[in-house]
């Protein structure tokens, strides 16, 4: 498939999955590591609906996805110089846990902060700015998180690629990807790192 041809199907599915999440529903879509089940990360009733698909409960926070360091900044109340770091020099899909996320409560500006539920129990939360171009474009236009979850029924194992993902999944969401868009994607999830604000790190896969 030529370069054009590709920047049409790019430009097409952005343009559908936005509308999708903006209406508060469910996205399944290739990422840098594998294919996820994304929301609006702000929205809590939109992330309700992946906990269901997954069969999964929100005691544990879900990765969320921004488009570069400046949208980061909306959704952690203090970055560790650490994490600048990591992320300049990271040569592979990196996602890092941090301290403290800015949770939405009912006085928040609408795409502000992240929905309660993406969060963890002691307010940290994973977050990972993504090296595939369909994705930075999609969260970039969209202007907010987007949650990133792996295709699959929770405590199963996460699908590498399109055809390894549940039909159960794929029926249960409003927007699937064309597959052509899986092409960046490394098919291995990505390493774990969890930072302190004094620069402490520890890591979680490696």
């Amino acid at each position: 498939m030529n370069n054009h041809i590709d920047k049409i199907i790019e430009h097409k599915a952005v343009n559908a999955a936005i509308e999708v999440l903006k209406a508060g529903g469910v996205i399944l879509y290739p990422t840098d590591t594998i294919w996820g089940i994304g929301c609006d990360a702000t929205n809590s009733e939109a992330v309700a609906k992946v906990l269901s698909i997954k069969h999964r409960t929100d005691s544990k926070s879900l990765i969320t996805l921004v488009s570069d360091t400046d949208m980061l900044t909306r959704y952690v109340k203090e970055i560790p110089d650490i994490a600048f770091d990591l992320i300049e020099v990271n040569d592979r899909p990196m996602t890092i846990i941090y301290p403290g996320a800015v949770v939405a409560t009912d006085s928040s500006p609408a795409g502000s902060a992240l929905a309660p539920n993406v969060v963890s129990e002691d307010g940290s939360v994973g977050i990972r700015i993504p090296d595939h171009a369909f994705c930075k474009v999609l969260i970039s236009r969209f202007g907010r998180a987007i949650v990133s979850t792996s295709a699959n029924i929770s405590g199963s194992k996460a699908p590498a690629n399109y055809s390894a993902i549940p039909e159960e999944i794929i029926k249960s969401v409003d927007w699937v990807a064309d597959t052509s868009l899986e092409s960046d994607s490394t098919g291995k999830a990505s390493q774990i790192i969890k930072v302190g604000l004094r620069g402490e790190i520890a890591i979680i896969r490696s």
